[in-house]
């Protein structure tokens, strides 16, 4: 099988997908930015070609490369994994007959209030939402609706961009940053109350073989924009359980009514006063490498397997459910440069063996902003065989360790 990955050396996980291919057995070609020379020699080795365009995101450009693919050999899949390349992989993919992701489920899978409303009509539950292209009509929401509520690019990822406004006053400003004088279109939602987290799936011709579950810890809103909070994402071995059972059951309906195929698949949703709620999902992994928090937890090679799926139509082995793991970022206590880390040698004592990995950018290294999400600044993965003692071990380890920067 002749697989073309788009953007394989970008973010550093990328590679681990082209690894997988290459060791599933699939003739590989890499399509991506940066010239080959500047990429590593295991990433070099793992391609059978490599094409370098200006932008993997431009359709034309891309068009032009696959089909150059093409007339050097028969390609089975076009894949890509990051949210912003989905859109156009997809269209390029639909223009060369290759099979895959549909420009119509990629789309449903980037706008969030045509999202929201294909799945409504589907009978799943969402927060109300509509797009708009005018601050009138975001007024005429807020009237009906009521605050608070969420303001959101229509194809972002994450929080990114996210505002919430709880007033008449607040969202006069957040209109005002909205950027409708240049045509922007954002997606206007309910506020859901309630905790936060994840589903995430690998899926087969629409059947999905793995799930995985996630909780965030605060909700992503607060941990993205509050320096002094050391937020967690931690997965649990415990998704198996009855508790998970409508969770599951919405993911999987999620799923097949987008008709998604062979795919990794992320879903954000809410659970709180007014029950489980679907927030929103991308057919790609999840980001902030948590699929590399997924393969420690339950004794994969997780790459290998996505790899499998898509050249074998099955993967070799299922989930252990041995650990839960997680991530806990560190966030400098201000702007500037780094100067140094304190209670690192008790958080190591603290998590002891169920210490994974971490990171942690070297004093004088530029102190990120803390919206750049959980893995900007430093961080620290682990995990244990109980879910409850990896939470509280992650949570003491956000208060031990402290980041000076200035």
């Amino acid at each position: 099988m002749h697989v073309i990955f788009v953007a394989p050396e970008f973010p550093h996980y990328q590679r681990e997908f082209v690894r997988g291919l290459k060791q599933a057995g699939a003739i590989v070609t890499g399509i991506g930015e940066r010239p080959l020379e500047w990429l590593d020699g295991d990433l070099r080795g793992w391609m059978d070609f490599y094409e370098q365009v200006p932008s993997v995101c431009h359709e034309g450009v891309m068009l032009e490369t696959v089909r150059r693919c093409q007339r050097r050999g028969w390609v089975d899949r076009l894949e890509s994994t990051i949210e912003a390349h989905i859109m156009p992989v997809a269209n390029v993919r639909e223009a060369t007959g290759i099979p895959g992701l549909t420009p119509k489920a990629a789309w449903l899978c980037r706008d969030k209030p045509a999202m929201k409303e294909f799945l409504r009509q589907a009978g799943i539950s969402c927060a109300r939402s509509t797009a708009a292209d005018s601050a009138a009509e975001v007024r005429a929401f807020a009237a009906e609706v009521g605050y608070p509520l969420i303001l959101k690019p229509r194809a972002g990822a994450g929080a990114d961009g996210t505002t919430r406004v709880d007033n008449d006053k607040q969202l006069e400003v957040a209109l005002r940053q909205s950027g409708f004088e240049r045509g922007v279109s954002i997606a206007v939602e309910e506020f859901i109350e309630g905790h936060e987290g994840f589903y995430d799936t690998l899926t087969i011709r629409g059947e999905v073989v793995y799930e995985f579950v996630s909780h965030y810890y605060p909700n992503v809103l607060e941990a993205m924009r509050t320096r002094g909070v050391s937020p967690t994402i931690v997965h649990t071995n415990r998704s198996d359980l009855s508790g998970y059972d409508e969770l599951r059951a919405m993911g999987r309906a999620v799923v097949t009514a987008l008709g998604l195929g062979t795919t990794a698949t992320h879903m954000e949703w809410f659970f709180g006063p007014k029950g489980l709620k679907f927030s929103e999902i991308g057919a790609r992994p999840p980001g902030v490498g948590q699929w590399d928090v997924y393969a420690m937890a339950n004794d994969i090679d997780i790459y290998r397997e996505w790899a499998n799926a898509i050249v074998h139509g099955k993967v070799s082995r299922m989930p252990s459910r041995r650990y839960a793991a997680g991530i806990v970022a560190l966030r400098p206590d201000r702007d500037g440069e780094i100067r140094g880390y304190e209670g690192l040698d008790a958080a190591r004592q603290l998590l002891g063996p169920g210490l994974v990995d971490y990171h942690l950018p070297e004093p004088g290294s530029p102190a990120r902003p803390i919206e750049g999400g959980y893995m900007a600044n430093g961080w620290i993965r682990a995990r244990h065989p109980d879910y409850d003692e990896l939470r509280a071990q992650l949570a003491r380890v956000g208060q031990l360790v402290k980041v000076r920067a200035g």
